[in-house]
């Protein structure tokens, strides 16, 4: 009887036991995995000193007026080639970039128009406008997508503006302004190549009129150009 009683003991106290072992047992950890290294994203840098080369094709637009000589020519289109090189120097923060270029440029640019009066007294039978070489110096701004960088920009142009009249031709060197934009791809460390627009204005250029023998022959010149350049930075 006693050894009953013992023996249904036991069995109550590992009955009420068993739930209390089982509340504290820890589930075992799986170990986990080493993390998988990614290497960071490559940042480009568009930062320093840098030297080039360009090409394009420029359409323009003049005129010639001279109260003297038969009033206006009315306005007529200039185009042409062109080919150059620029220097220039970055800084960048972050993504913005701000940079100085300047560029010379060596061009074919002319156009030409009849008209009875102004034109036949000064140009003989035409009035005719060309350029043969132009500059700019310009600040640029831009945002750095990588190695893609597209900018706005503008400053200071100055070029030639040429009236050939009959009697020869007159030349006038001209200041004005220039603004557009562009893009520009980093190819390798060094080299990059860009694409660009630029409205050039060099004002009115003044000349001797034929029939008045001063300066009242006025010919104003604008540009609107569009190139490709090659640049190596270091």
């Amino acid at each position: 009887m006693k050894r009953s009683l013992a023996l249904l003991l036991g069995v109550a106290i590992t009955a009420f036991a068993a739930p209390a072992f089982a509340a504290d047992a820890v589930a075992p950890v799986r170990p986990q995995g080493a993390p998988i290294y990614q290497a960071p994203t490559p940042v480009y840098d568009w930062s320093g000193f840098y030297l080039g080369v360009n090409g394009g094709y420029a359409f323009g637009r003049s005129s010639w007026s001279d109260p003297f000589a038969g009033g206006d020519s009315g306005r007529f289109n200039t185009k042409g080639g062109l080919i150059g090189g620029q220097i220039g120097y970055n800084w960048q923060v972050g993504r913005t970039v701000l940079g100085l270029e300047s560029d010379i440029n060596w061009a074919r640019v002319s156009g030409s128009a009849a008209n009875g009066g102004v034109c036949a007294i000064n140009g003989g039978g035409a009035c005719r406008t060309e350029q043969n070489w132009f500059g700019t110096t310009r600040a640029r701004i831009g945002y750095a997508f990588g190695n893609f960088l597209p900018y706005v920009t503008g400053g200071l142009a100055y070029g030639d503006v040429n009236a050939v009249q009959a009697n020869g031709s007159q030349r006038d060197t001209r200041a004005g302004w220039t603004a557009g934009g562009g893009l520009e791809v980093g190819l390798t460390k060094s080299w990059t190549a860009k694409a660009e627009y630029l409205h050039l204005d060099l004002g009115t250029a003044t000349f001797m009129g034929a029939a008045s023998g001063t300066n009242s022959l006025k010919v104003p010149i604008t540009d609107d150009i569009l190139r490709a350049g090659l640049n190596y930075r270091w």
